[in-house]
């Protein structure tokens, strides 16, 4: 059924360096899968990390061994099954690896959704949206400059919610940062910040009212990924939004965080929820628990990113909007035709499957 499994390696600088608590990041490192099948189709799937292995468990170098030694040949072996069938194969022969799974299934899923002549999203339950919100976020660490990064892409009507990367610096010096933007860009703007899991609790009650009494609307993971009774704590303390990031791991994750009721956002990413069908999931159980969704990224590239526009169109709630501009940050694109963004969103395309078209001349000049 799968005459070949590809696993790129493809280098791009970003257009400027974006800090983080855990890294700074210069190059990004796509991650691209490519399954071609016996009857000629092509399926594309990312499997795009941050930071090496800084920010998880899984990087480059590991997701492109992993494939090759273990999820390429077990494909192989596989005859007459659909995705389904093929995942619960997959599921019990290889632990972890989210990163990878999810690449493999996106394609896989890409040349389901070709096979049926149907965008992706209508295998997933149907778009309901054809475009989704997509924000920014300021990550260079100087305040005059993320300032006027803001205000140049409100005048251009590329993005008009900020986030803001946090966490590496003392939390005072934090706190003024992120007031000083917000108070330029006035109080039409939305401003949330990511801490990347960098506070102690202390911290973040310091920080958090802080930031919460200038006007800030969104604290994303603040504490560490296991700390969930902190998470809780702040959740209850606070007015403003506390999203559950790192912590959200999947549709496992997501239940015990809402049973827990220790965060009001969930920001649901592909990669960490271990695929499109398992990221629909969390939707699901957000939904239910009453906890508004939020689509985020691992800064992926084309690839990753109309996945996840193809799963979030899908979502009833996308109450914070997503993060999908991780190919605007790179300085190189690998489509025929680039991802739409106007008028703040990404638009999905109507064609089948992901719905867009690599250009491999200019990926084979980026590989690694």
């Amino acid at each position: 059924m799968y005459k070949s499994i590809e696993t790129l390696l493809v280098e791009i600088p970003t257009i400027r360096p974006h800090k983080m608590a855990v890294a700074t990041m210069q190059t990004q490192t796509l991650v691209l899968i490519k399954i071609t099948t016996e009857d000629g189709f092509i399926g594309w799937g990312e499997a795009t990390t941050i930071g090496g292995l800084g920010y998880g468990e899984e990087s480059p170098e590991s997701v492109k061994i992993n494939i090759e030694t273990y999820f390429a040949p077990l494909l192989k072996s596989l005859k007459g099954l659909n995705v389904a069938q093929t995942f619960q194969v997959i599921k019990k022969n290889i632990n972890g690896n989210r990163f990878a799974k999810c690449a493999i299934q996106t394609a896989l899923l890409d040349i389901q959704a070709q096979r049926l002549s149907l965008p992706l999203s209508e295998v997933l339950g149907g778009r309901i949206r054809n475009s989704v919100p997509v924000l920014w976020v300021l990550a260079s660490g100087d305040t005059t400059k993320d300032i006027a990064e803001a205000q140049q892409m409100i005048a251009t009507k590329r993005h008009n919610i900020f986030k803001l990367k946090i966490g590496s610096r003392p939390v005072q010096e934090d706190v003024e940062h992120v007031l000083a933007i917000k108070k330029a860009l006035g109080a039409d703007i939305s401003i949330r910040v990511d801490v990347n899991r960098a506070w102690s609790e202390l911290e973040a009650i310091k920080g958090i009212q802080a930031l919460q009494d200038g006007g800030v609307d969104l604290i994303e993971q603040p504490c560490a990924i296991e700390n969930i009774d902190a998470m809780q704590r702040l959740t209850h303390r606070f007015d403003i939004a506390i999203m559950a990031d790192e912590s959200l791991m999947g549709p496992d994750s997501a239940y015990r965080l809402a049973k827990r009721n220790a965060a009001s956002v969930f920001a649901v990413k592909v990669a960490q929820s271990g695929g499109l069908v398992e990221a629909s999931e969390v939707g699901k159980i957000a939904k239910l628990a009453g906890i508004d969704l939020y689509g985020g990224t691992m800064l992926e590239g084309p690839v990753g990113t109309m996945a996840s526009a193809q799963v979030f169109s899908t979502f009833h709630n996308l109450a914070y909007g997503t993060e999908l501009f991780g190919p605007l940050l790179l300085t190189k694109d690998i489509l025929k035709t680039p991802l739409q963004y106007q008028d703040f969103e990404l638009v999905l395309p109507t064609a089948p499957g992901l719905g867009i078209e690599l250009d491999l001349d200019k990926i084979e000049n980026l590989r690694r």
